[in-house]
């Protein structure tokens, strides 16, 4: 009867969705029912988690694995109050530039929207290592996940108690203790539509009783494969929608599109399609316009674009130029070739020693660590015929004349600046013999692929136990470390040619059947047909012949080395109870270094657009934070409780700060309880914002206009102070900023929860976060549209534009506010419970001012940005459960608000297209789950299928023109996967 009794428990507990109800009702499986005080997140004083007056949540191992979560990144994607921004492996998975660059493999927590560098992440209490390469924000996946009994989430600001990163919140990952016994897990989660499985095995194995023997070993393995998901494996990802207005801004496609070229040092005689300045220009026939760009395939008797998958036409509307003539080109759907899960292999280790001393004094030993092998890959190589280091011109020789001649002529009949169909007199006055320059996807090049292996190890030693009366101490060291190391894949070569010069590079190979080394030698002799989509076998063997397969990318290593004493006991009794305290000191010493690449030396060959990030280069940099702490619980009448805290904290660089905290519950009768806080936090710059040298990188893009004389910022055709400034005639230079600070907060919050009978409670909390100071990387957008706020930050030479200076900056004020609900209801049925609740976010203010003195604002919620926080105005999760003896079931519903979508420059100018959607519509997605018990306390089966009505996420406008990143979905809200199966089987003895 017992047993019967402990299953049914069980199953009512783990029966409840991902995301857990906030304490004080939810913390059951946190203590015994007594009452047992323990030290929770957010405070030193040991106290009963079921009724604590901070917004807790709690969420149990059993209800992860009920929800068919399978890593700690899809279970921080389903916090409703976790921020919807590129934390994720499918939102930086494509091309990516300024702040998200060094985020190969990492997936980071962001509370309330505030930024991963400004969420804490702690196991048992303690730091972990930021991620090697990122150097701001820590790798969740990094978390043994197998030996998780808990976690959890801190909804309010925690710095007079952590320090700085506590800003949004605390995300606390909490072990299993004293585990007994051997346990094994299998995990697989199959999607219907193939591609993206995720497996998982794990393990744990205990032995001794700490009460009885004195002391417990025990240890958990767990190793999960992801599988890749490509673009090309949804019909949802697709850039080719133009009466939606999305085209993409590429005309880098499979099948090359024909430039004009100027004559160079290579080509004196100057290329088969004219100049693109001065004389010698090819004209448009249908408006006398210079033609830039023309393809085969969209000439008048082409196949047409679309013949070939991933190819559309050129949308030279959407791309408007009012000098060019753009409508002879084919675009390519960049956003098919992205991967959008990234394959990631992850290996986690957990061991922990515990021995009880002297009677009442435990030392316990914990070393974990994990070992991830992840794969970015993005779309192939887009080359660009030019005059000076990337000559990659198609010549007219024996191996090309077949292609050579059919190219000709199908220009010629269009164009006849061109020549005279059937021409085949080599001339010096004449073009027919000349070199065709183009722009061209190599297919034949493989996807660009980063390769990118992360180590962690963290060592922590604890010792735990009374002083003198009801006092007790803990006193604690740990270590921890991050290494990531990232090497090129698929899809880089050798360029052939030195520096920005034309000059070739005798330290690069020469392909079987090239003259020249490198690709540009590939390319020059013909070898491979940018007009084809297939190519030769000599062809295929000249790339692999200067491939950089292999070649060093960067890496990267954070350290944190921590040393902390804490005592707290009780002062004196005040109306019956205790008055608590707590006090502590706090030293730890983080360093980061970021190694460069000895193949992205000045002095190395060039591997054509390899993203080195040299320039980033640090020796080890560190940084010394001492900080004491203090935290008094004060019961000042019957139901109140006040809680004062404050800390010091002393930062290398950036000299002490003092951050208080104010909190208080007040329950009048048993089933009402009223909270609030107050409290002031801080975060400083990563090592990466101050130390980063400045990266110069062209805009590819070609909906510029200069925002001083064009303050619309739309490109136009009539108006000559906005017309378009080409594609690579500006410079943006990004990087970091030896001046910068560290942003300043202030928090409030206030809540009440309502529990009128045991299952059934209800809680709102009202949150808001100021932030001044902020540390920003501003978006070219922000710059453009605030010219007249940072003039410094547009570079001129003769009152040309010339470059942007988008280097981080402390600049301006951020605003925050938000209501968080959390509902449960439950009621005997059947011999069973059934089950009910809903945890929700509602966001009410998000604005900003990027200068003090500016205005703020309009409101930022529900508004598109490419890199940030998308603000949805309300996401929630809910539940309907019911558990008896035998089985479990869980229907759970993820709901996501939609926003306002982003505009491509000529819908934002005012074309009209049929199907334009100006809003992002609603996602909503339904799992379901059943849980097996009747095989005996040991074994347990669960079933489960995610996203049951196989909802694709809906169709958002993602196209970025400067990354060449993005599609027709947004990776920060949706699942790629569709619906897909889940079987978790687990056994113990």
């Amino acid at each position: 009867m017992k047993l019967k009794a402990a299953l049914f428990l069980s199953a009512c507990s783990f029966v409840q969705p991902v995301l857990a109800q906030e304490a004080p009702t939810t913390a059951a499986p946190v203590a015994e029912e007594s009452g047992e005080a323990i030290l929770v997140t957010g405070s030193r004083i040991k106290q009963n988690p079921n009724d604590s007056a901070l917004p807790l949540q709690v969420i149990g191992a059993a209800e992860i694995e009920r929800n068919g979560i399978s890593s700690p990144e899809q279970l921080i994607m389903y916090l409703s109050t976790n921020g919807s921004a590129a934390d994720n492996l499918a939102s930086n998975g494509d091309v990516t530039s300024g702040a998200q660059r060094g985020t190969n493999g990492l997936s980071a927590a962001n509370l309330r929207g505030q930024g991963s560098a400004a969420t804490l992440v702690l196991l048992n209490n303690r730091r972990v290592a930021a991620h090697g390469l990122q150097g701001g924000a820590v790798d969740v996946n990094q978390i043994p996940f197998a030996a998780i009994e808990r976690v959890e989430v801190l909804k309010d600001g925690a710095s007079a108690i952590y320090g700085t990163d506590a800003v949004g919140g605390v995300i606390n990952f909490i072990t299993k203790t004293d585990y007994q016994g051997v346990g094994a897990q299998g995990f697989v989660d199959i999607p219907e539509h193939g591609g993206g499985e995720i497996y998982r095995l794990s393990a744990i194995a205990g032995f001794g009783d700490l009460n009885e023997q004195g002391f417990n070993v025990m240890g958990a393995v767990s190793y999960s494969w992801n599988k890749i998901l490509r673009g090309l494996d949804r019909d949802f990802v697709n850039t080719n929608q133009p009466n939606k207005g999305l085209s993409a801004d590429t005309r880098g496609a499979p099948i090359a599109t024909v430039f004009g070229l100027n004559g160079g040092a290579w080509f004196p005689t100057g290329t088969l399609f004219g100049n693109t300045t001065g004389a010698g220009q090819i004209l448009s026939p249908r408006n006398g316009q210079r033609v830039e760009g023309a393809n085969i395939l969209d000439l008048p008797g082409g196949a047409g674009c679309s013949t070939v998958e991933g190819m559309m036409p050129y949308d030279e509307q959407i791309w408007s130029s009012a000098t060019l003539d753009r409508s002879y080109g084919c675009a390519y759907d960049t956003g098919r070739a992205a991967v959008i899960q990234q394959p990631i292999d992850t290996l986690t280790y957990y061991g922990r020693a515990i021995a009880r001393i002297a009677e009442d004094h435990r030392i316990s030993l914990e070393i974990t660590g994990s070992k991830a092998s992840s794969a970015k890959s993005f779309s192939e190589n887009q080359i660009s015929s030019n005059a000076t280091n990337l000559a990659t011109l198609y010549p007219l020789n024996a191996l090309t004349a077949s292609t050579y001649n059919d190219v000709y002529d199908r220009l010629a009949a269009v164009f006849p600046g061109v020549g005279a169909v059937g021409d085949r007199i080599v001339d010096a006055v004449g073009n027919y013999g000349k070199p065709i320059a183009y722009r061209w996807r190599c297919i034949a090049c493989g996807v660009r692929e980063y390769q990118t292996d992360t180590d962690t190890i963290r060592v922590a030693l604890n010792l735990e136990g009374p002083l003198f009366g009801r006092w007790d101490y803990n006193a604690g060291a740990s270590y921890a470390k991050s290494e990531s190391a990232s090497v090129l894949g698929t899809g880089y070569h050798y360029r052939g040619t030195l520096g920005a010069t034309s000059a070739i590079d005798t330290r690069v190979p020469i392909a079987p059947g090239a003259t020249e080394p490198g690709l540009v030698g590939v390319l020059k002799a013909g070898l491979l047909n940018p007009f084809s989509l297939t190519q030769t076998a000599a062809g295929m063997a000249a790339l692999d012949a200067v491939s950089a397969y292999g070649a060093t990318l960067y890496g990267g290593r954070y350290e944190v080395k921590q040393l902390d004493y804490s005592i707290s006991g009780p002062l004196f009794p005040l109306w019956g109870r205790d008055i608590q305290l707590a006090v502590g000191i706090d030293y730890r010493r983080e360093t980061y270094t970021f190694n460069g690449s000895t193949a992205g030396d000045a002095s190395s060959p060039v591997i054509y657009n390899a993203a080195f990030d040299n320039i980033n280069a640090l020796t080890p940099k560190n940084r010394d934070v001492k900080a004491a702490y203090a935290e008094m619980l004060i019961p000042l009448f019957k139901g109140f409780e006040l809680t004062l805290a404050g800390r010091i904290d002393d930062y290398t660089g950036f000299g002490t700060t003092k951050n208080p905290k104010v909190s208080f519950k007040y329950r009048p009768v048993d089933m009402l309880m009223f909270r609030g806080s107050y409290n002031t936090s801080f975060r400083v710059p990563s090592f990466n914002q101050i130390f980063n040298g400045i990266t110069i990188s062209p805009y590819a893009g070609n909906d510029l206009v200069d925002p001083v004389l064009c303050p619309s910022g739309i490109v136009s055709t009539t108006n000559p102070s906005c017309f378009q400034i080409p594609a690579n005639t500006v410079n943006f230079f990004t990087g970091g900023n030896i001046d910068l600070g560290p942003e300043t907060a202030e928090q409030a919050s206030f809540g009440v929860v309502f529990e009128p009978a045991p299952r059934f409670s209800a809680s709102v909390d009202w949150w808001m976060i100021n932030v001044e100071n902020t540390i920003q990387d501003l978006s070219l957008r922000q710059l453009l549209d605030n010219a007249a706020l940072f003039p410094e930050r547009f570079l001129r030479v003769n009152n040309v534009l010339v470059a942007f200076d988008r280097r981080w900056i402390n600049a301006g004020a951020r605003e925050t506010q938000g209501i968080e609900v959390s509902l449960r209801g439950g009621v005997d049925l059947a011999n069973g419970v059934l089950s009910a609740g809903l945890d929700g976010t509602y966001l009410l203010k998000k604005r900003e001012k990027l200068t003090p003195t500016a205005p703020w604002s309009a409101s930022q919620i529900g508004i598109f940005t490419f890199t940030g926080d998308l603000g949805l105005r309300w996401k929630h999760n809910a539940f309907v459960s019911f558990a008896n003896d035998d089985f479990a079931l869980n229907v759970t519903q993820i709901f996501r608000k939609g926003y306002r979508n982003f505009q491509l420059p000529g819908i934002a100018a005012g074309l009209v297209r049929p199907d334009v959607e100006r809003f992002v519509k609603d996602y909503v997605t339904y799992n379901f789950s059943v849980s097996y018990l009747g095989l005996g306390p040991a074994y347990k089966l669960t079933l489960g299928v995610r996203n049951v009505f196989d909802t694709d996420p809906p169709f958002a406008v993602t196209y970025d023109t400067n990354t060449g990143a993005g599609s027709s979905w947004e990776p920060r809200v949706g699942d790629p996967r569709g619906r897909s199966f889940t079987v978790s089987a687990e056994v113990k003895f």
